[in-house]
């Protein structure tokens, strides 16, 4: 029997994901009875310029649970994570990208850690991106892991599962960019709260298209560690 939590709260966050979202939410609709009780799935739309926005209204119009909130401009990534946080309601989180790049049934993975650790977060097993991406990821964890100690197979995994608490406990998150999960982990680690590790899988992207590789969000990132080191040393 699938293990089930109390209640949990479901977001994504979405930057022109028009080919995406609907298909996101129906997925998310599908597995959501089946780990919680009492659950909400909230569709975070970043400023989108094409039409994520007015799909993840009519979406909210359509299914209940389903709620849909939007920044009126493009915030970046760390904002919209740090938003659909502060809107979750339940006693544990789970948020994932919106590009479906994850199998959301893996949420199960995390689910059946759950009563071992506040934060059960996943790492890619063969990361489906592009070389640059990869490269990048590689320089960010050991930066990640030299200057704040923390040890984790894939610190920017967007497959994580965290106690509401930890949240609330933690608060504020200071980034805008793709520092935002480190930052989370990193201060939670700080404050002693238990992070457990599990493999998901990770595919391509099938529909719209990446903004990670761009080399002013890379630029932001990189700069947000600075800050970062500044605020916690």
């Amino acid at each position: 029997m699938v293990k089930k939590l109390p209640s949990l709260s479901i977001f994504f966050p979405f930057y022109n994901e028009e080919a995406n979202i609907a298909a996101q939410a129906k997925d998310a609709l599908k597995i959501a009875p089946n780990f919680a009780q009492k659950w909400e799935i909230i569709l975070v739309n970043d400023g989108s310029a094409d039409k994520t926005g007015q799909i993840a209204q009519e979406l909210a119009q359509k299914y209940p649970g389903v709620r849909a909130v939007s920044h009126p401009q493009n915030r970046g990534y760390g904002a919209a994570v740090k938003t659909g946080l502060k809107k979750s309601h339940y006693d544990w989180i789970f948020f994932s990208d919106g590009d479906r790049q994850f199998n959301l049934k893996e949420l199960e993975k995390l689910v059946e850690k759950s009563d071992q650790a506040d934060l059960v977060i996943g790492y890619r097993q063969k990361r489906a991106d592009s070389f640059i991406r990869l490269a990048n990821a590689k320089l960010f964890n050991f930066l990640i892991r030299i200057l704040f100690g923390l040890k984790a197979k894939d610190i920017d995994c967007a497959f994580k599962l965290i106690k509401k608490e930890v949240v609330e406990n933690i608060w504020p998150l200071k980034s805008d960019g793709a520092l935002v999960s480190s930052e989370l982990l990193i201060k939670a680690k700080k404050k002693g709260y238990k992070i457990i590790e599990v493999p998901v899988s990770h595919r391509p992207r099938q529909a719209g298209k990446q903004t990670g590789a761009n080399p002013r969000v890379i630029f932001k990132a990189f700069y947000d560690i600075a800050a970062l080191w500044r605020e916690l040393k």
